[in-house]
């Protein structure tokens, strides 16, 4: 504090700068070097200090960077000394019988379509659509009247022709009788030799005769049997067992017996034997031979598998389609299995070219190809494979692989050819499926 009757320096300072008091101009001013030495100073300090600042920014930044390359070099030796775990399988033999599943066709084992062969009216219906019917069982009877007409006449011109037979007969036996009688007495001269020749003619004649009368009654017999034979179709008869799966006719029908425009009757069908038409692809083809076992499978019937062998193919695959027709015979005593229905058919085909199977998860597949990784001797060798079978999670190759060796699956991006690797310990070799 300011001692009392002395005045503040601020006062007097106030008091010096006012302008109301007149100037000194012999006043001392104090030298102006003072407020700029200090700048000067002050500048001089911020630049040593944005020097000691930059010095160490660059100091530090070369020890990161220093750290980092030092860091850099030993994540690369460590990737270069790093060998990798990886899972593997065991390449599998493929079995010695090849299953193959295919679409297929049931079809009957045997299949008619009955025409009519005589003309005329239904006169009896027997079955319907159906029927369960045995072999030789009337299925319908026709009414053929003109065809009755017809045999009755024939058989009227048939006792003609043999009552003919027996008149030309009797004659030769009189033209015989009268030789025998006249020989003797040409010989002896007491008959014309006319008279001689006369009677070998005649018997002769007679002869003929006889031969033309027989000949007439076997044509007339001929033509009554087919007549007869005729009349017979006016039954009809099952071929074979079956059931009847079509009816075109019914009693009153008019049926037409012309046989290339005869009236469609029925269709039976014998089901208790059902084969099944498939087509087999060429990679498949080449085991099928009558005898192989077969499963068939209907999706209306999961709880169902009928059993069979294959009993005939084509022996030539289609050039168009490269399958071969095959026939399975399913035994179907119980009717279960419909003809007509859309199944599935797994064959046990014998395989004729051996391969191996491969997990899906250990194929690699870029620029080279398709390829797999597998262990040999501590080391990775990426090798082609050539497949011939995709069956989903394993493939089945012919080259490239060999049974017993470890592919690497899912291998990584980093594997290469020739480098190290190590099978994982927690996971054994596992088997291919």
């Amino acid at each position: 504090m300011n001692e009392p009757g002395r005045p503040d320096q601020t006062d007097v300072v106030a008091e010096g700068n006012r302008d109301d008091q007149p100037a000194d101009r012999n006043t001392t001013i104090p030298p102006a070097s003072r407020p700029r030495g200090r700048r000067r100073w002050g500048g001089r300090a911020f630049v040593l200090i944005v020097g000691i600042l930059l010095v160490g920014g660059v100091g530090l930044g070369a020890r990161h960077y220093y750290a980092l390359r030092k860091e850099v070099k030993a994540t690369a030796r460590q990737q270069r000394d790093f060998v990798p775990s990886v899972r593997v399988a065991t390449v599998q033999a493929s079995p010695a019988v090849m299953s193959v599943s295919l679409p297929g066709t049931t079809a009957p084992f045997a299949q008619a379509n009955i025409y009519a062969r005589a003309t005329g009216y239904i006169d009896k219906r027997n079955v319907d659509i159906g029927d369960h019917v045995k072999q030789g069982e009337l299925l319908a009877q026709l009414a053929v009247p003109e065809l009755d007409e017809q045999i009755s006449q024939n058989e009227a011109t048939l006792n003609q022709l043999r009552s003919a037979l027996e008149q030309a007969q009797a004659n030769l036996q009189l033209a015989q009788v009268t030789w025998d009688r006249d020989r003797p007495i040409v010989q002896k001269g007491f008959a014309t030799r006319q008279q001689g020749t006369i009677d070998v003619q005649n018997l002769k004649a007679q002869q003929a005769a006889v031969g033309v009368a027989q000949a007439n009654v076997a044509a007339q017999e001929n033509e009554l049997r087919v007549l007869r034979q005729n009349r017979d179709y006016a039954s009809v008869v099952a071929p074979f067992n079956g059931i009847i799966t079509q009816r075109n006719i019914d009693v009153g029908s008019l049926v037409q017996g012309n046989t290339t425009s005869g009236t469609f009757m029925f269709e039976i069908m014998q089901n208790d034997v059902i084969r099944v038409f498939l087509y087999v692809p060429q990679d498949a083809a080449f085991g099928v031979a009558p005898g192989i076992d077969a499963v068939v499978r209907v999706p209306e019937l999961p709880d169902r598998e009928f059993r069979g062998k294959v009993t005939r193919s084509a022996d030539a695959l289609q050039s168009g389609t490269r399958t071969l027709l095959t026939e399975i015979d399913i035994p179907n005593p119980d009717e279960a299995l419909p003809p007509g229905v859309y199944c599935n058919v797994e064959l046990k085909v014998p395989r004729k070219t051996p391969s191996v199977v491969v997990p899906a998860e250990a194929l690699i597949f870029n620029r080279n190809g398709l390829q797999v990784a597998v262990v040999n001797g501590g080391k990775s060798e990426l090798r082609k494979l050539n497949v011939t079978r995709d069956l989903g999670t394993t493939v089945e190759a012919d080259a490239g692989v060999a049974a017993g060796e470890h592919v690497i699956l899912n291998p990584p991006v980093t594997l290469t050819d020739g480098g190290k690797v190590q099978i994982s310990s927690d996971t054994a070799a596992v088997a291919a499926r």
